[in-house]
């Protein structure tokens, strides 16, 4: 009896381990992969706060943007977020989020008007139609390089 706990216990704890990084979202998957250089190519991003990058395009042919697009942005703590620029309640690509006019730490949604708080890199809806959270990706600054991938 005891090794069917313990052999239990290890499945449900690699089961769980597996599913921490889950992304639930109406948001399909769809590859991320950029590499951006923050010493030459984007030296006013690095250490900013509540700042902007918006990749709907490939710059690079190696770059992936996901299914809307790419938003990278710099939160309040001045760490560095990456989230899908497709608005979760639309769940189209060709309707994405931008930031807010207002200066505030916000994306919000051409179409329906939801607003998305990104300040610390949740990607939550403040107010609006959306009850679920914008797609959100991996970063990984390494050196001069933040890698945003999925």
């Amino acid at each position: 009896m005891n090794k069917v706990f313990v052999y239990g216990s290890i499945a449900l704890l690699l089961f769980v381990a597996g599913c921490d990084d889950v992304n639930n979202s109406s948001i399909p998957n769809y590859e991320v992969s950029l590499q951006l250089n923050l010493a030459t190519t984007y030296p006013t991003f690095r250490n900013s706060v509540n700042q902007f990058l918006l990749f709907k395009t490939r710059v690079k042919v190696s770059d992936r943007v996901g299914y809307g697009g790419v938003v990278v942005c710099t939160g309040l703590d001045g760490n560095y977020y990456a989230f899908d620029m497709a608005c979760p309640y639309e769940a189209k690509s060709t309707v994405r989020v931008y930031p807010s006019s207002s200066g505030l730490p916000e994306l919000i949604c051409e179409k329906c008007g939801t607003v998305f708080d990104v300040s610390y890199g949740v990607g939550y809806p403040a107010s609006g139609l959306a009850k679920e959270g914008l797609k959100r990706y991996h970063t990984m600054l390494s050196g001069d390089n933040l890698y945003v991938y999925n």
